[in-house]
This record gives structure tokens, C-alpha cells and sequence, in this order.
């Protein structure tokens, strides 16, 4: 058991709603949880009979317990949804999946814009959604285009035309960019997608249907035949993504459970409509029940900061859980309408369940199935390497363009794969141009000098190059002050530069690995290499980008920092301002007339 004196905390411990914040010897938060009774949960913890092995683990690791009461159970349960979001604690089970959903946007320009959008609210408009991923809003907007046609450009290429682009030839917009349309029949396009994206589908097919008649009428059949393809596609796009049922707006959630893996499978309908689907995979401590899992899963995808617009006034479980009133108090609270919590067992809803429940199994067999083939990977690679285990790698590449906007970047590779939160990237200063022995020591200066967690340091290191560069890792490693040491591999390519023929380097050069072309081990690390080399000229391109964009408007006198900014600001990058007429760069707040012609007579005999 711990030090952790619990016998004296549980005396003055209070019986009050809260939260509790459990914190190891480095005074990390461990575990997150909330009671409705403070004492009475925390108390439970230390009882003798404690047949849990994850909880008698947990609580050997006990050093500190911090409580923050709150009012009501509800408010415990959005504290602790917050709190795990950010402490990331080790105990938890953790809904892995951080980005902000999804949605469509319709701005409220002059000639309103249809537009994928993430994140903050920040953009005047209209928003559509969530949807459960991104393909989901990406494919909507495709078949969008092909019924209405509502710009989809970005402003900066909109304000910039001239004539008519490729889609307007496509007839996927009507180009009010250069008057194609009129004001008003841009605006009743508009109106359509409104509707359509509300769930009034059949409105706008029956005023489709009024139009097209009234253009026969007039004798105006090329009217009515654009009319008449524009329901045709509306109701084959409806048979599409109804649902034979009554249901307008709920979630179904599946749940299922194969080899230790737990797999949560999210069916959204909105306006009687399958917006789409998506399978989580949580990070589960071992031993923990279903029903901690799904809960866990439920709050905090529910109750994540921004994340109201998700919640539906139905939700589905496959099985009850016991904190079924308090999640839906809580729910109905933040989205300010009423929010159900169900289990059912028969009728519609449990065919969706069903099937979300199939989806969710099937999920996890396509996972496993790729993890298998990981997993071969790794197997062969420890057996190659000679090492007990492989928990982390790590793989350096530098990038240039004759020794300018030197970018050095390192990528982490775990036994999941890629792990791309821990990718980092380094604007390499202070050496010769073109000196790569020195940039690779920049780049392991910044990465390890400053390195505190052991958990951080990789197995393997490889390096992307050859003997010099090797030897100028190993020669940083020679001082190395953690118990701690990775292997260092460098990854030579061979003369011919072909996949399959490159050279494993240990020992500063001096050893070599020998390795079939077709080893799964070998397929791993060309993985990786490659991975590293793509992450570093992608952040190579976007330094000389920039270099190029400040500079080229540096160049022309009156043009300080502050209008550079505006320009690029005004006109969407650098892109928008080279694609500018003098008209539109007379627009720019701060650029009179005589700078607008300078600036484009400038950026002009540039070319």
C-alpha cells in the first residue's frame, strides 16, 4: 500500500458533490473521479477487501488527493469530463479522439460561401452540423455541388477572378464572381441549400417541381430541363441517406469487445437522415468493466468543452449504465433541451442498435487485422535489433535547399504505429548552410537536452543517412546522462537509391545489419524514414514559402510589416495578392491608388 496517510484525509473529508484529483509521487494527477458523496466514494478506495486488481494498483500509487466540491452531482460530472480532458490521467479510460467536429458552413457574404468548417465560430454565418467526420461533410458538399450551385472557392480566389473557373464549366456554380447570375437567382440557390440542410428537402423539390412548370409553361425548356436534373439528383441523393423510419434526430451508440480490445461505434441521425458513423477505440486501463467504459465514453464525448452542438435529444445505449440520470441531467442542462438516455430491446431503434453494435465488432476485426500486421513488424525488427523490446522509436531527417531554411524534424513511431502528436519540427539556426553533421546535432540538442521523463526515450533512434551522420548522433549520445540508452541506427540509402537496397548502420559505421529486401522489419523502418523525410520537407516548403512571401513584398518601398499583413490578410496569402488587379488592390484598407499600381507593377515584372 502507499504512504498516503488515508486513515487522517477521510477524517476531514467532506460528504458534500466534488471532485477528486488522486496524485502520485511526482505529483502527477493519476485519476480523475467525481461522487455524489465525496467521503463515501474516496473511502471505498481504501477498503480491505479490494478484489480489483487495476484499483489496488491505483491506489499503491497514491501519494496525494486533491477535492474541489461543487454544488450538484451535474456540475461534479462536467468538472471531471474537464479535468480528465486535461490531465490525460493514467487510471482513466480515455476517449482518444481530440479534434472539434465538423460542420458546414454558409457565410453570410453577398454571395454566400458553402464551406467545410472546424473549430471556433469564429466566421459570420451559418452552421450545419456536427457531422461524424470528415469524409461525411466532404461528400456532402461534392453532392451539394452537383444540385446547387453555390460557390465553394475560397474568398481570396473569388474576389481575384476574372472569367469564369473550371466549375462554372462544370456547372457546379453559377459564377458570381463574375455576374453569370443574378442577385436574385443566386439568392434562391442559396435558400435551397438552407432548406436542404434543415431537413426541408421535400420543400425545395415541391418549389423545384412549381418552377420547372412554370418555365414549361413559358416555353423556357432549357430552364426546366436544368430544373428537372436538379430534382432528379435532390431525390436520388434522399434515397441515398433516408432512413425508413420515424426517428427525425437521435444517436445510437454499439459496443463491442473482442481480444482486449474495446471498440464504441457512434450512428448519428439527424432530420430523419444518416449523417454518417464513426468507431472509437478508448484507451482502457486493464480490468475495466464495460459499463466504466461506456460512461466514460459518453461523458466525455458529450460533455467536452464546444461540444453541445452534438448532443441529440435521443441516445441510445446498448446497455444501462448507472449513471444514466446523471448524464442525462447533465446533457439536458448544457444543450438547454430536453436529452433521453434509453436502452431498448425491441422495435426500430434496436435494429440501429444493432446494427451499430455490428459495426462496432467489425471495426475492431479491421483494427486487429492491421495491428497483426504491425505487430509482425515489430516482432521481426526486436529479433533483428537483438532487443527485448521495442516500446518507442524515434526517426531524425534534415531538409534544405542549398543549405537555406535548414528544417530538421523528428517523428515517433510506437506498437501502434505513427504516433503524430509527438511528431516535432526545428528551424535549424546557427550552423553553416548545408552543414547536415551540425543540423543533426542541432535537432538532438533540442530533443533530448532538455528531456526529463525516462517514459520519452526511445528504444531505437534512426538516423537518415549515412556513416557521418551516425557518428555525429553517437558522438552527442557520448555524454548522455540518463540510465536510459537508445540504440542508433543509421538507414543508408544504397547507391542506386531504391527501397529495398538501403543499409542499416550501427556502431558509428563500422557494423551493418543485414536485411532481406522483403523483411516486414525492413518495410517498418522504410515506413518510418519515409515518414520523416515527408514530415521534413513539409516544413522545409512551408519556411521558404514564407521567406519568399515576406520578402518579395519587403522589396517594394512604403510597404512596411503592417501593410504586408493587411494585404495578406485581406487578400488571402500571398496567392491572392499576386492574383489581384489594381482595382482590387485599391480595396485593401491603407493602399491608395499610387501604392496599389506600384505593388502590382512590382509583383508583376517579378513574374
Amino acid at each position: 500500500m502507499s504512504e498516503f496517510d488515508h486513515v487522517h484525509f477521510l477524517k476531514t473529508l467532506s460528504s458534500e458533490p466534488g471532485v477528486y484529483r488522486m496524485l502520485d509521487s511526482d505529483n502527477q494527477v493519476i485519476y480523475v473521479g467525481k461522487a455524489k458523496q465525496l467521503k463515501k466514494r474516496v473511502s471505498s478506495y481504501f477498503r480491505s477487501n479490494i478484489t480489483d486488481s487495476k484499483t489496488r494498483v491505483l491506489v499503491s500509487n497514491i501519494n496525494d488527493i486533491e477535492v474541489t466540491l461543487t454544488n450538484t452531482e451535474t456540475e461534479a460530472l462536467l468538472l471531471e469530463n474537464n479535468l480528465i480532458k486535461k490531465y490525460q490521467p493514467r487510471y482513466n479510460i480515455l476517449l482518444r479522439d481530440d479534434k472539434s467536429y465538423p460542420y458546414i458552413l454558409l457565410t453570410n457574404h453577398k454571395h454566400p460561401r458553402l464551406a467545410f468548417h472546424r473549430g471556433s465560430r469564429k466566421i459570420k454565418g451559418e452552421y450545419f452540423g456536427p457531422f461524424p467526420s470528415a469524409g461525411a461533410v466532404s461528400e456532402s458538399l461534392r453532392l451539394m455541388q452537383k444540385i446547387f450551385p453555390v460557390r465553394q472557392c475560397e474568398d481570396a480566389y473569388y474576389r481575384a477572378r476574372s472569367r469564369p473557373c473550371l466549375q462554372y464549366q462544370l456547372k457546379r456554380c453559377s459564377a458570381p464572381c463574375v455576374n453569370k447570375v443574378t442577385e436574385q437567382d443566386y439568392s434562391e440557390q442559396v435558400d435551397y441549400v438552407r432548406k436542404f440542410l434543415t431537413g426541408k428537402s421535400d420543400e425545395v423539390i415541391a418549389e423545384l417541381i412549381t418552377k420547372m412548370e412554370a418555365a414549361s409553361a413559358e416555353l423556357n425548356f432549357e430552364l426546366a430541363a436544368k430544373v428537372r436534373d436538379q430534382i432528379m439528383l435532390l431525390r436520388k441523393m434522399q434515397e441515398q441517406q433516408s432512413i425508413s423510419g420515424n426517428f427525425a434526430e437521435m444517436d445510437v451508440v454499439g459496443f463491442a469487445h473482442l481480444n482486449g480490445l474495446n471498440g464504441i461505434h457512434l450512428l448519428m441521425i439527424r432530420d430523419h437522415k444518416v449523417l454518417g458513423s464513426k468507431t472509437y477505440f478508448p484507451k482502457v486501463p486493464k480490468d475495466s468493466s464495460e459499463q466504466e467504459i461506456l460512461t466514460s465514453f459518453l461523458g466525455q464525448y458529450y460533455l467536452a468543452p464546444g461540444a453541445t452542438g452534438r448532443i441529440a435529444k435521443e441516445i441510445i445505449l446498448p446497455f444501462e449504465i448507472e449513471e444514466s440520470s446523471a448524464l442525462s441531467e447533465a446533457l439536458t442542462q448544457i444543450s438547454d433541451r430536453k436529452v433521453a438516455l434509453k436502452v431498448v430491446t425491441r422495435g426500430e431503434r434496436a435494429q440501429y442498435l444493432q446494427l451499430a453494435n455490428k459495426n462496432a465488432l467489425n471495426s475492431i476485426a479491421v483494427k486487429q487485422s492491421t495491428q497483426d500486421s504491425i505487430n509482425k513488424r515489430y516482432a521481426q525488427l526486436k529479433a533483428t535489433l537483438r532487443l527485448d523490446d521495442i516500446a518507442r522509436m524515434e526517426c531524425f531527417d534534415i531538409s534544405h535547399t542549398m543549405g537555406e531554411n535548414t528544417v530538421a524534424s523528428c517523428v515517433v513511431f510506437d506498437s501502434q504505429g505513427p504516433n503524430t502528436k509527438e511528431y516535432r519540427r526545428y528551424n535549424v539556426t546557427g550552423i553553416t548552410g548545408g552543414d547536415d553533421y551540425a543540423a543533426m546535432e542541432f535537432a538532438l540538442n533540442k530533443r533530448y537536452n532538455k528531456l526529463v521523463d525516462e517514459d520519452k526515450i526511445p528504444d531505437v533512434i534512426f538516423i537518415d543517412g549515412g556513416k557521418g551522420q551516425l557518428g555525429r548522433a553517437e558522438q552527442y549520445f557520448s555524454n548522455w546522462s540518463h540510465s536510459k540508452m537508445p540504440l542508433l541506427v543509421g538507414v543508408a540509402k544504397g547507391t542506386s537509391r531504391k527501397p529495398g537496397l538501403e543499409t542499416l548502420l550501427i556502431d558509428g559505421g563500422r557494423k551493418t545489419i543485414p536485411m532481406d529486401s522483403d523483411a516486414p522489419a525492413l518495410h517498418l523502418i522504410q515506413h518510418i524514414r519515409d515518414e520523416s523525410h515527408r514530415f521534413a520537407i513539409a516544413g522545409h516548403r512551408n519556411k521558404r514559402q514564407k521567406q519568399r512571401t515576406q520578402s518579395l513584398l519587403e522589396e517594394i518601398n512604403g510597404v512596411g510589416s503592417k501593410r504586408r499583413q493587411t494585404l495578406l490578410k485581406y487578400l488571402g496569402g500571398m496567392q491572392g495578392v499576386k492574383a489581384a488587379n489594381i482595382e482590387q488592390l485599391k480595396k485593401v484598407p491603407g493602399i491608395s491608388p499610387d501604392m496599389a499600381e506600384k505593388i502590382f507593377n512590382h509583383l508583376h515584372d517579378k513574374g
